[in-house]
């Protein structure tokens, strides 16, 4: 049994091109769905709406809302008495949740676990967190993990400390 599959081969000189596809002509009325041709128009007052919007405000106890700024602001006023820079900016801080009642938790750590000001700076970051109007009671949270190091420290730090 010998199965010879000849292949033909045609030889051209050109071929037509197909036809370009258009937009037009696949939105195009059918008769299945004649009115294809509204859906798509472009409405010439699309981004009035948008424009008009207002931003939502932030709550008061989220980042960027007014009373976990006054937090923030109230965290930048206490310096670190050996460094010139407030311990906001040196990256002391490792977090400020706000709840709803008005209770703030600090999460943050100091430069060593030896530092002079370990039995201090806690308390004082409480007292002033703690004397931010609409905050009922202050919590500060001294952990060692992740341990701090100088590049927590804000581009503002550095500058000042002269390692920019």
């Amino acid at each position: 049994m010998n199965d010879e599959r000849k292949i033909a081969v045609e030889e051209v000189d050109a071929v037509a091109a197909p036809p370009k596809a258009r937009v037009e002509d696949a939105f195009a009325p059918t008769e299945t769905s004649p009115d294809v041709q509204e859906t798509f128009e472009r409405k010439r007052d699309y981004l009035a709406g948008f424009l008009s919007q207002k931003p939502e405000p932030h709550p008061a106890g989220e980042p960027g809302g007014e009373l976990y700024e006054s937090v923030i602001q109230a965290l930048k006023e206490i310096y670190d008495p050996e460094i010139p820079v407030n311990i906001y900016d040196l990256g002391l801080i490792y977090g400020v949740d706000i709840t709803a009642d008005g209770h703030a938790s600090v999460q943050m750590t100091l430069t060593t676990p030896h530092c002079p000001v370990a039995e201090s700076m806690p308390g004082e970051v409480e007292l002033r967190v703690g004397s931010v109007p609409g905050i009922g009671h202050a919590e500060v949270n001294l952990v060692w993990d992740p341990p701090w190091d100088p590049q927590k420290m804000t581009d503002d730090a550095k500058l000042e400390l002269g390692m920019l």
